[in-house]
């Protein structure tokens, strides 16, 4: 069965823009093949201003191939079904910022699954928030 990841975005902000609906099924580096393993879907609190590794790449139990056709899903989900548009976390690679997800900001994203190239994420402040995340790879 097929991995598939859909956007769509619309705004009235950019006079013209008449919106965007993608879709693309995660294939395997340079093929038609799906991709085929996952991290699997997981949940991870944090309540602390400090950098912790989401992913370790030189600790998954199926090693991905590097630099291939891997990617991440991560949401800011808030905290107890309550999403705070006040609360940050930044999400790295190797500590090396990327981006700031808010309560109710998500991202997806390619990665080189390289062992030293770890998925980090540092809250903005000591206030609880939960995130979701879930890697798709291809097995090396």
């Amino acid at each position: 069965m097929a991995t598939t990841a859909t956007v769509s975005i619309s705004s009235d902000i950019a006079p013209g823009f008449g919106g965007i609906s993608e879709s693309m099924t995660l294939t395997q580096a340079g093929t038609l093949t799906d991709i085929d393993s996952t991290s699997g879907f997981q949940i991870r609190k944090l309540s602390a201003v400090a950098a912790v590794d989401l992913i370790t790449m030189a600790s998954e139990l199926v090693e991905p191939k590097d630099s291939v056709a891997a990617k991440i899903f991560i949401r800011n989900i808030g905290n107890k079904g309550v999403v705070d548009k006040s609360v940050g976390v930044t999400i790295g690679i190797k500590a090396e910022p990327i981006g700031l997800l808010y309560g109710g900001d998500w991202m997806m994203m390619p990665l080189t699954c390289i062992d030293a190239d770890d998925i980090t994420a540092t809250p903005a402040t000591d206030d609880t928030v939960v995130l979701e995340y879930v890697m798709f790879y291809e097995e090396a």
